[in-house]
């Protein structure tokens, strides 16, 4: 029996596609890269915000198409798109045979097998009650590996469908996140991704307080994995001891991926989300007083419901004041179930789209004036391959966070393995990438 897999969405819903490929590795099905040759295909699909969800629909309406061109004979989808639509998703996309929630990801040995013998199959558990940790079957050999630390989330954004979706916030133990960070250093990781829904808050449930300081140095003494990297760390939460962990353990990358989502304090109040203003910007002089060379990368949402142009206008001010190095932007996506979605004074989708290309044009001088600067600098960068059309090796160096960034391309008279590290001078930039040649 072969089984295709389709993931979708964030590096999380990728975690949880190789743990569920491990699950059914050890039961002997064979996996396959090949759609056209699954008897089989599971679609794990990203349910977050309005885009996410439609490219799932289409992706399961797509694959549906090879029960009729293929051999394929069930298609089974789990993920977030299942959990928010878990009451009526078999009625919504008749396509699906089966489906299972985030809770059924250590049992889809059995949801697979029950999919083959009924018509119509689903199965739904409590996802708070389910291991967040698990073997993994990683799904390519990238020297830049994933690590969840915790699962869920409690802040309760007005906007965000998470906490409905993932639960309440659990984080895993020290223990554990070190012995997986130990089999990824087996697998060949060269960089720890530390990822959570909330990192700057881990260990709050387990520990009674922010442990992250604790776990870097203890991923620091106890692994040799060279490189540390920190993402959605939420400002309200970032204080003198990490700040103090990062700058002086030498394996945690000068870089943090902060989202802040607005800086307009009435929207921030309107958003329900945790600190204001002058927090945000107390910080970002802590980290840049305290590491001058860090990189910080944010994300920011446009038109929430209420956002005037001068709230906006605050927004695009400070961010041409602080000069984020990195900057995401989304326009307001209005999700069912969330409290935004019936806020009044909805924003009309062509002004979102005016103050999203307004305020990612600025972000362009912004990093292309950052990236600049680096022209000309010595940097270590870590090989991920070898690319055909450039004619040119790739990888990150510090300043690049994996799959939200750019790329380091280099030249180099040797040959260089994905995985190693080499020093390369800065010969020019883009907006988003940097060129340059080993050294």
């Amino acid at each position: 029996m072969k089984i295709g897999f389709i993931s979708l969405g964030c590096s999380k819903n990728t975690i949880d596609t190789e743990m569920m490929l491990s699950h059914l590795d050890d039961a002997r099905f064979q996996i396959t890269g090949d759609a056209n040759d699954a008897d089989v295909i599971l679609i794990n699909t990203c349910g977050f915000i309005g885009d996410a969800k439609e490219e799932s629909i289409a992706t399961i309406k797509e694959v549906a198409k090879l029960k009729k061109t293929g051999k394929l004979k069930k298609l089974i989808v789990t993920g977030c798109l299942v959990e928010r639509w878990r009451n009526n998703i078999l009625e919504r996309l008749p396509e699906i045979d089966a489906v299972t929630g985030l809770g059924g990801i250590h049992d889809i040995v059995e949801t697979v097998e029950k999919s083959l013998k009924t018509d119509k199959y689903a199965v739904f558990k409590n996802y708070e009650e389910t291991p967040i940790e698990g073997e993994r079957m990683l799904s390519d050999d990238s020297p830049a590996a994933f690590l969840r630390i915790s699962e869920g989330c409690d802040n309760r954004c007005s906007y965000c469908a998470i906490p409905k979706i993932r639960g309440r916030y659990r984080s895993r133990t020290i223990e554990s996140i070190i012995e997986e960070a130990r089999d990824l250093e087996s697998a060949g990781a060269k960089e720890l991704n530390l990822i959570a829904e909330d990192t700057s808050r881990y260990g709050i449930d387990l520990y009674k307080k922010t442990a992250l300081p604790e776990l870097l140095r203890r991923l620091g003494a106890e692994t040799s994995i060279p490189w540390i990297r920190i993402f959605y760390c939420y400002p309200d939460k970032i204080d003198d001891e990490l700040i103090e962990e990062m700058r002086t353990n030498p394996r945690v990358l000068p870089y943090l991926d902060m989202p802040i989502q607005h800086i307009s304090d009435t929207v921030l109040r309107r958003m329900n989300r945790h600190g204001d203003k002058a927090q945000i910007k107390s910080v970002i002089e802590k980290l840049r007083r305290a590491m001058p060379n860090i990189v910080l990368r944010t994300t920011v949402i446009v038109g929430f419901p209420g956002e005037t142009d001068e709230q906006f206008a605050e927004l695009l001010d400070f961010a041409k004041e602080t000069k984020f190095d990195r900057l995401g932007a989304f326009a307001y996506s209005r999700e069912e179930g969330t409290p935004a979605c019936d806020y009044p004074d909805q924003i009309d989708d062509e002004t979102k789209r005016e103050r999203l290309d307004a305020l990612m044009t600025a972000q362009a001088e912004i990093s292309f004036e950052s990236q600049q600067k680096r022209v000309g600098q010595t940097s270590d960068v870590l090989c991920e391959g070898f690319d055909e059309d450039e004619d040119m090796f790739f990888g990150r160096d510090y300043s690049n966070g994996c799959d939200v960034d750019g790329k380091v391309y280099f030249t180099s008279k040797d040959f260089v393995e994905t995985g190693t590290f080499v020093k390369i001078k800065i010969t020019d930039a883009t907006e988003y990438d940097l060129f340059g040649r080993s050294v």
